[in-house]
C-alpha cells in the first residue's frame, strides 16, 4: 500500500524523524487557514502517489494569503498523469542549503533491508547510478543485526556528506530503518533530504510503501487506503476473500489453483482470446465462493463471456455445478458461460448442470476446446 506524502511524514514523526511543520488540507478554506498556521512563505503540495508532481504545477509557494487561496484553488482538483487531486499538504517553506538522496528499501532477492545514500539529492536514483555510480552508497542491513550509529554514520561518511551534517545523517537513516521494522515498510525513500540554512536535517519529501500482507497489524494504517484509487473489482474481490487480478480483456477467467487459472489464460490468448482477469477460486472450493467469484467477474462491465476451467482434486466437481446453479439463482448472469469439469465428482457435476438447464450454458470435455469455445463465443 502506497502511502500519501503527508501520511508518511506523519509516520517520520511518530518515529523522531525531523519533518517541516505542516497541515492537511481538502478544501480551499482549509488550505488556507493550514497556511495561516504554519506561517509564510508556505508550500501547497498536491497528495497523488505519482511523482512529478511539481513539473505537473501541484507544488506551489504561497508568500501571502491571497496566494494561498490561489494556489489552493489551483491544484484542488486539478489532474496530475491521471491522477485527481483531492487533497494537499500545507507546510511551511524551508531555506536549503544542501539536497540529499536517501532510501531504505526491502530487497527481496538477498531478503534483507537495502540503505541507499547520495549527495546528489533531487535527482532519480536511475539517473544518479548514470552520473555518478560511486556516489550512491548501498549497504545491506543483516536481520540478525542492530542497525549501528556507527554503521550509520560510516555509510553516511562513505557517501561524502558535509561533515557537520554527517551525524545528523547517520542518526536519521537509524530511525527511517525504525520506521521500516514498526510499520513493515517495503520502501521508504526521501528525495530531496535537505541541510536547512541552519544545517538542519530534515525529510522535505516521504514516499513509502507498506506490506500488504501485514496491514493486519496496522489497523490504524489499513484506514488510509485510498479505495477511490482501487480497481472496484479487485477491491470486492478482497473483501470476499478471493485471488483475483485484473487484465482487462473481455473473457471471464475462473480456475482452481494458480497454475490452473494460468495455464488458462495462456491457452485463451493461444485461442486468440483476452482474458479479463485472473481469478483463482482455491482448492476445496465451495459453492458460496464460486457465487462470490461470479459476483465480482460479473461486475466487471467489459466481460462478455466467462470461461469455468475446474480439475477436481481436493476441489469437488459437484460443488462447482452448486455453486453456478445458486449464482444463476443470485445475480443475473446474462453473459454466456462455458464450463469444463474434470476429476473429483465431475460426473455429477455435469448431471447437476444438465438437469438446471441454465440458459447460455455450454459444457467442454478439454482446457483447449473450452478455450476455443470461449474465444469464439465472446468474438460473436
Amino acid at each position: 500500500m502506497d502511502l500519501l506524502e503527508y501520511q508518511g511524514k506523519q509516520l517520520f514523526a511518530k518515529h523522531g524523524v525531523p519533518v517541516p511543520d505542516g497541515r492537511y488540507a481538502d478544501t480551499v478554506p482549509a488550505a488556507v487557514e493550514a497556511a495561516e498556521e504554519v506561517g509564510y512563505p508556505c508550500v501547497i503540495k498536491a497528495q497523488v502517489r505519482i511523482g512529478k508532481r511539481g513539473k505537473a504545477g501541484g507544488i506551489k509557494i504561497a508568500n501571502d494569503f491571497d496566494e494561498a487561496r490561489s494556489h489552493a484553488e489551483a491544484i484542488l482538483g486539478m489532474e496530475i498523469r491521471g491522477f485527481t487531486v483531492h487533497e494537499v499538504w500545507v507546510e511551511r517553506a524551508s531555506r536549503i542549503d544542501a539536497e540529499y538522496y536517501t532510501s531504505i528499501i526491502l530487497d527481496r532477492s538477498e531478503k534483507k533491508l537495502l540503505v541507499m545514500l547520495s549527495r546528489m539529492g533531487g535527482m532519480d536514483v536511475e539517473e544518479m547510478a548514470e552520473t555518478d555510480p560511486s556516489g550512491l552508497i548501498k549497504r545491506h542491513i543483516e536481520p540478525a543485526e542492530e542497525f549501528t550509529a556507527e554503521a550509520a554514520r560510516q555509510i553516511s561518511i562513505d557517501a561524502r556528506i558535509d561533515e557537520d551534517a554527517s551525524d545528523q545523517v547517520a542518526e536519521l537513516l537509524v530511525k527511517l530503518h525504525d520506521v521500516a521494522l514498526a510499520e513493515d515498510a517495503t520502501l521508504i525513500e526521501i528525495n530531496p533530504l535537505i541541510v536547512t540554512s541552519d544545517r538542519k536535517v530534515v525529510a522535505l519529501d516521504s514516499k513509502m510503501t507498506i506490506d500488504n500482507s501485514a496491514l493486519y497489524r496496522h489497523e490504524e494504517l489499513s484506514e488510509l487506503r485510498d479505495r477511490s484509487a482501487e480497481d472496484p473489482q479487485e477491491q470486492m474481490a478482497k473483501e470476499k476473500g478471493l485471488t483475483y487480478v485484473k487484465l482487462g480483456g473481455n473473457i471471464g477467467i475462473l480456475g482452481n489453483g494458480a497454475g490452473l487459472c494460468m495455464s488458462t489464460l495462456d491457452v485463451v490468448a493461444q485461442a486468440g482470446g483476452k482474458p479479463a482477469n485472473f481469478l483463482d477460486a482455491g482448492g476445496g472450493s465451495k459453492a458460496d465462493a464460486i457465487v462470490a467469484a461470479l459476483e465480482v467477474i460479473t461486475s466487471d462491465e467489459n466481460v462478455n463471456a466467462i470461461l469455468f476451467n475446474i480439475f477436481g482434486g481436493i476441489t469437488r466437481c459437484d460443488e462447482i455445478a452448486k455453486g453456478i446453479i445458486e449464482a444463476s439463482e443470485r445475480i443475473d448472469l446474462d453473459v454466456p458461460l462455458v464450463v469444463r469439469l474434470d476429476g473429483t465428482n465431475s460426473e455429477e457435476g455435469l448431471r447437476l448442470l444438465a438437469e438446471a438447464e441454465l440458459p447460455d450454458l455450454h459444457l467442454e470435455k478439454t482446457m483447449l476446446g473450452a478455450a476455443e469455445r470461449v474465444v469464439e463465443i465472446a468474438s460473436g
